[in-house]
């Protein structure tokens, strides 16, 4: 969980001398487009300038909102973006840019790092023709049909008295299995998981969450990539600095690997048993099908969180938050990282998710 007030996207990226935009998804007014040069270099790399920053502009917002999870839905063409303290969750068009709402989702108000502040819907996946909803602000899950973008029922996932620590953080859709897996706390902001566990929904009637069991972990999970090919589960242990895979119909962790002390997000090239781990400041790769082995490591910048990857187009999306810089990475049939761009974004921008094509969109402060 981050706190920022605004989320953006990045259409059609190229190389090279080819132009691109960057569409920046934005909550409030912006007033201005900023355009950047390319004065500065991150490890050896240029920064490429060959790129317009777009924005959209979510109704709606005043001051700080607490942005998290978002995902995209190939099958609609939608990004949907929880907007936590406006009680709101967008729904992006990636056609038009046009922003639809569902509304009415409860806010809170919750402690974090001594200080308290409003949150709301901040976790999101995409199901079969539905979109589940975590909401921090009264603990609670939510199910949204896809298409007409009706709300439907909404199930309690611990007291909101039971705080942040109890509240959902990721909402993952298993589809193997027909589940909806959640983790709860706040680990990379020091709020540990309550019941370091992971809880386990059956969702086999998409419409209806029914509570089906809890993993026990030896820590808070955080970040995750779902292999539905090969029926996995991967996650971080916030507190041991491990990576882990959860075999998803037994419920059991099936093998870790110590891979870094300072763990963020995770993708996964399931197709060829690419497993990616964003580490602090770089980005590393692991042939999960092959026991694990680290195959490469590519240095980013500081301040990364959720990365994401293309399978359509190989590309690997990592955002750093302290340099401004988008690395767009070519991945290889041999898992090893090929630096295409290193684009230019805005202080504290972090968390990407991958779009149709070439097209990513990531979270601006």
């Amino acid at each position: 969980m981050r706190s920022n007030n605004s989320p953006p996207s990045i259409p059609q990226v190229g190389h090279g001398s080819s132009s691109g935009k960057l569409k920046l998804v934005t909550l409030g007014a912006v007033a201005s487009l900023p355009f950047f040069l390319a004065a500065m270099q991150l490890n050896g790399h240029k920064v490429t300038s060959d790129y317009e920053l777009t924005p959209i502009s979510l109704p709606g917002a005043s001051g700080v909102v607490a942005l998290d999870y978002f995902a995209y839905d190939r099958s609609t063409g939608k990004l949907w973006v929880p907007a936590s303290n406006t009680g709101n969750v967008d729904v992006i068009d990636e056609s038009s840019d046009a922003v639809s709402q569902v509304t009415g989702f409860k806010t809170g108000e919750v402690e974090l790092r001594g200080r308290k502040i409003t949150l709301g819907p901040t976790a999101v996946s995409v199901g079969d023709g539905v979109v589940y909803i975590g909401n921090r602000g009264d603990s609670s899950l939510c199910v949204i049909d896809a298409q007409t973008l009706k709300r439907g029922e909404c199930l309690e996932v611990a007291p909101p008295s039971a705080g942040p620590a109890a509240a959902p953080d990721a909402v993952v859709y298993v589809a193997a299995t027909k589940e909806l897996w959640i983790t709860t706390g706040a680990p990379p902001i020091g709020v540990a998981s309550a019941d370091k566990a992971i809880q386990v929904f059956d969702v086999s009637e998409p419409r209806h969450l029914k509570l089906k069991l809890k993993i026990p972990l030896d820590g808070s999970a955080e970040g995750y990539a779902v292999d539905n090919q090969r029926g996995l589960f991967y996650t971080n242990i916030e507190e041991l600095g491990k990576t882990v895979a959860i075999d998803v119909r037994s419920h059991k962790v099936i093998a870790e690997w110590k891979v870094h002390d300072d763990l963020q997000g995770l993708t996964l090239d399931s197709a060829r048993g690419f497993l990616f781990v964003a580490c602090g400041d770089h980005v590393v790769s692991l042939d999960v099908a092959h026991g694990g082995r680290l195959i490469d490591s590519l240095i980013t910048g500081p301040g990364l969180d959720n990365i994401d990857f293309s399978s359509d187009q190989k590309l690997l999306y990592a955002a750093a938050s302290v340099t401004a810089t988008l690395s767009i990475v070519e991945v290889g049939d041999d898992g090893k990282f090929h630096l295409k761009a290193l684009v230019p974004t805005v202080k504290g921008a972090r968390g990407v998710v991958a779009g149709k094509g070439e097209t990513a969109y990531l979270i601006d402060p």
